[in-house]
């Protein structure tokens, strides 16, 4: 059987369209998690105290939605 380490050297020598199916292939094999340990909590409540102390920093869905468009 072929070690991790053999296997990311020959994964390596792959085409890149053959590396991005594999990587597709792996990752969609893994179960869903959260990669916070937290769920994102911490970083929402920062967003929340940042938007609260400072209303300049307030965005709509629709003007965040435009932005992505561009």
């Amino acid at each position: 059987m072929m070690t991790t380490v053999q296997i990311h050297h020959e994964a390596m020598n792959l085409p890149e369209d053959q590396r991005a199916l594999l990587a597709a292939e792996l990752l969609g094999s893994l179960p869903a998690v959260l990669a916070d340990q937290d769920d994102g909590s911490d970083e929402a409540k920062r967003r929340i105290h940042e938007m609260k102390s400072d209303p300049s920093t307030h965005r709509s869905w629709d003007q965040i939605k435009s932005e992505r468009g561009r």
